[in-house]
């Protein structure tokens, strides 16, 4: 016969912890779990978060009305601005890892969860999917995936960057530049992956279409400068 201390040794809290991990780990399909939590971490606002709280303003309101870094950069909050940065790319960055976590070697659906977490940041359920421009998210992302690919990109950005001080030509430059050095590190080329890759890039491209027609006509702003253009 089980005593008392027996049967509340089973249902402790550690235990049922235990045994849902398990269930999770050996029974639900990685797939399935993967995907709705990257878009859940790519969704967390964190340019609008920080705003909110350490400033009393909804950054939505303030210059280009973009949540990322930049815009929080120019609202004359630095400080927020890179830690805005850090968040969105870290999130990311973990949307990926821990599809890697759950699905050792699935290449497919680390890029997957990639996407994902790209779209959750570009479309936040939190904010009537109105949400930032994808590229700090999506550092993260090239980080977890190819991190040779990432410092590359990353190099392209830097330079361009530097030469004409436009965040948004370097951001598209440099996330146009991803998918070259993607297929060249990773030897993986599954049609998802193939996809994942150009995805990316292409959707931050389109995100940027108001940059874009900004820098034909030359009247896209310079960072560092009081004009705001984000």
């Amino acid at each position: 016969m089980l005593s008392l201390s027996s049967c509340q040794n089973k249902i402790s809290p550690r235990n049922i912890l235990t045994r849902l991990a398990k269930l999770i780990e050996d029974d639900m399909n990685p797939w399935l779990l993967s995907i709705p939590l990257a878009y859940l971490l790519g969704s967390i606002p964190f340019g609008y978060v920080l705003v909110k709280i350490f400033r009393k303003q909804d950054i939505r309101a303030t210059g280009s009305g973009n949540i990322g870094a930049t815009n929080v950069v120019r609202s004359g909050a630095k400080g927020l601005g890179i830690a805005t940065l850090l968040l969105d790319c870290g999130k990311a960055f973990l949307a990926v890892k821990i599809a890697q976590h759950l699905a050792p070697g699935n290449y497919d659906l680390a890029v997957v969860a990639a996407v994902a977490a790209i779209l959750g940041h570009v479309f936040p359920i939190w904010l009537g999917f109105r949400g930032g421009k994808g590229v700090a998210s999506a550092l993260g992302v090239f980080l977890a995936l190819s991190p040779a690919a990432a410092g590359c990109t990353f190099a392209i950005f830097l330079v361009i960057f530097l030469l004409t001080r436009y965040v948004s030509l370097a951001s598209i430059i440099g996330s146009a530049f991803f998918p070259l050095f993607g297929f060249y590190f990773v030897p993986v080329r599954t049609p998802i992956v193939i996809a994942g890759f150009l995805c990316i890039p292409l959707l931050i491209i389109v995100k940027h279409h108001e940059n874009i027609r900004r820098l034909l006509s030359g009247t896209e702003s310079r960072f560092g400068k009081k004009k705001v253009a984000a």
